[in-house]
C-alpha cells in the first residue's frame, strides 16, 4: 500500500539484536494463526518480518500505530471482540527473573495488557540483554495511565502512599502531556519495592486506569540466542 505518512521515524537502538529476535517468529507462525501484535521497536521489526513471510495470518494490534502498519503491509486486522489470539508477541522495558515486566514507554500498555490476558497460547516477549534486570524499577519508572480529570486526586493519593518521585509525561510534538489512545494521560512513577500485588494496589487508586506492571503472565522470553 502506498502512503505518504512516515509511520516509524524513531531510531532503533540495538537494531541487529532486535532484528535477530524478531526473525525467530516467522518460523513459529502458521497459516491461520491469530496473533496479538505488541507495540514498540522490536514488535515493529517482527511485523515487517511476518509481512515478508507472506503467511496467512491475522493480527490483533495493540496500538493504532501497529494497526496502520499492518494495513500498509497487507496483514489482515481483527480485534478482541471478533477473535482470540492464538499467541502473541511484544517487547518490554524491563524483565526480572520472575518474568515480571515493566512496559508502557510507548504508552500502549492498556491494550497490550488486554491482548496478553486474552491470549490462549504462548506470550513471547522479544528483548535483548539490556532489558534484563535483577529487580523491576532498576532503570525505568512505572507508567500509570490516568484519567485527566482525576490527575490532582491521583497525585495526592500517590503522595499519601509515600511516593515522592513521579511526573506527568510530556508530549514532544504538541504542547502539554502525552495523550494515550484511550484519551488518558501518563504519570511515570519511580518504584523501588515492586511485589506481586503492586499492580492491583495502584489500580485501587481512583483515577488510575492501568499500569505498566505486567505481573503473572508467565511469558516466554526470546533473546537473540533463544531457539523457539
Amino acid at each position: 500500500m502506498d502512503t505518504s505518512f512516515e509511520i516509524w521515524t524513531k531510531d532503533i537502538s540495538n537494531r541487529d539484536e532486535k532484528q535477530s529476535v524478531a526473525n525467530k517468529l516467522v518460523d513459529f507462525a502458521n497459516d491461520g494463526d491469530v496473533i496479538g501484535f505488541g507495540s514498540g521497536s522490536t514488535s515493529y521489526l517482527a511485523l515487517l518480518a511476518l509481512a515478508t513471510s507472506e503467511k496467512n495470518i491475522t493480527a490483533i494490534p495493540t496500538s493504532y500505530e501497529m494497526e496502520y502498519l499492518c494495513q500498509i503491509h497487507n496483514i489482515k486486522v481483527s480485534n478482541l471482540d471478533e477473535a482470540t489470539p492464538t499467541w502473541c508477541f511484544d517487547g518490554a522495558d524491563e524483565v526480572d527473573p520472575n518474568g515480571w515486566m515493566i512496559k508502557g514507554r510507548g504508552g500502549a500498555m492498556n491494550r497490550e495488557k488486554q491482548v496478553m490476558k486474552a491470549c490462549s497460547g504462548k506470550r513471547f516477549i522479544l528483548i535483548d540483554e539490556s532489558k534484563i534486570v535483577g529487580q523491576l524499577g532498576a532503570n525505568f519508572k512505572v507508567p500509570l495511565e490516568v484519567s485527566p480529570r482525576k490527575l490532582f486526586s491521583v497525585e495526592t493519593a500517590l503522595r499519601n502512599k509515600g511516593f515522592k518521585e513521579f511526573g506527568l509525561r510530556q508530549a514532544q510534538a504538541k504542547d502539554g502531556p502525552v495523550i494515550t489512545e484511550n484519551g488518558s494521560i501518563i504519570i511515570d512513577l519511580k518504584m523501588s519495592d515492586i511485589h506481586e500485588n503492586s499492580d492491583n494496589d495502584l489500580k485501587e487508586i481512583d483515577g488510575i486506569v492501568e499500569t505498566g506492571l505486567f505481573i503473572g503472565f508467565n511469558p516466554t522470553i526470546v533473546l537473540p540466542d533463544t531457539t523457539l
